[in-house]
């Protein structure tokens, strides 16, 4: 992998990674529409020789091929991840997520581009029984339709490699956290906090179970299984990692480390109920056996990811501004 085509390069993993991969040593041809993503995330990359930013859409498939030209590899991060409201626009989940990969694959095709690592999702796994839930667990109901199109992408991914000889690595991410965060409950309570330090709200009962990943530890353990090589010889040429810690933690923790590390005690006012939203999922907690396997572990714990997620938007507030 020497030059790597991103999706979603201006966003919160994309734009880490692109910095990580020109660290690496490897040239990287970013790809994003800034319907999300921020200039300002690449302001380090775009110095660098080895980057080439192309802003595009992923459902325009000729500019995406074209821009695709010469590389060997995808790592294709774009997507819409506005889970809670996906029920307020649901064309947007296909349209963003499942037809966008289906055009990644088509431009990757036209290119001989063989090798894509897939951003998919655990809550493709519904409100597993079996917890924490391994890789083959079987899939249930889907209950978002976030979710529903990343079980289409990861369909759509198999079929390329067996029709095409594609080699692919699909992450089941749980959340992610850390510098340049821009989305999420974490993100959600400190702007209630800045905004009314005395009130927090918390969406269901706050003993919602959940688990988070370091941004760094999440591309260490991408770029560490991508660069192995695992998929060459797996069957179907494919390889599906859950990407996680080997804890959870309530939303109520989590809003418990936020507060303690802003020396705040906001009165906590909860809507109720075992969820948040329509197609929340109550207790998330990944199996990472598989992935532990083949040499990786993370090194922050999630209070420790949560801690420096808060200091960034600490010294980033203008993110809020940017998100309007």
């Amino acid at each position: 992998m020497e030059k790597i085509f991103v999706t979603g390069a201006a966003g919160f993993i994309g734009s880490s990674l692109t910095d990580l991969l020109l660290q690496q040593g490897r040239s990287v041809v970013g790809w994003d529409n800034f319907s999300t993503g921020q200039p300002e995330f690449l302001a380090a990359a775009g110095k660098h020789p080895n980057f080439k930013l192309i802003r595009g859409d992923n459902l325009d498939l000729d500019a995406m091929t074209a821009a695709m030209k010469g590389c060997d590899a995808v790592v294709h991060l774009a997507a819409n991840a506005d889970v809670r409201f996906g029920l307020q626009h649901p064309r947007r989940d296909l349209e963003q997520n499942t037809i966008a990969t289906f055009n990644v694959l088509e431009a990757m095709r036209a290119n001989g581009t063989k090798v894509i690592g897939f951003a998919s999702s655990g809550s493709v796994y519904g409100e597993a029984v079996t917890i924490p839930t391994p890789e083959d667990y079987s899939f249930p109901i889907q209950t978002s339709l976030y979710a529903a199109s990343k079980v289409a992408g990861e369909g759509m991914i198999h079929s390329y490699c067996e029709g095409f000889s594609f080699e692919s690595y699909i992450f089941r991410f749980v959340s992610i956290l850390g510098e340049r965060y821009t989305h999420g409950h974490v993100f959600d309570f400190y702007k209630q906090l800045l905004d009314h330090p005395g009130h927090l709200k918390i969406l269901g009962d706050g003993k919602q179970r959940k688990s988070y990943l370091y941004i760094q530890d999440c591309l260490d353990a991408m770029l560490h299984v991508m660069t192995l090589g695992t998929a060459k010889t797996a069957k179907h040429r494919v390889q599906t990692y859950n990407l996680g810690t080997e804890e959870f933690v309530q939303v109520n923790d989590s809003v418990g480390f936020l507060c303690n590390a802003l020396g705040l005690k906001p009165t906590l006012e909860y809507t109720g109920g075992n969820k948040g939203w329509v197609g929340d999922n109550p207790f998330i907690f990944l199996d990472t056996k598989k992935i532990r396997a083949t040499g990786w572990k993370p090194k922050l714990t999630i209070e420790q990811g949560i801690l420096r997620t808060v200091e960034w938007l600490r010294q980033n507030q203008w993110v809020y501004e940017k998100r309007k």
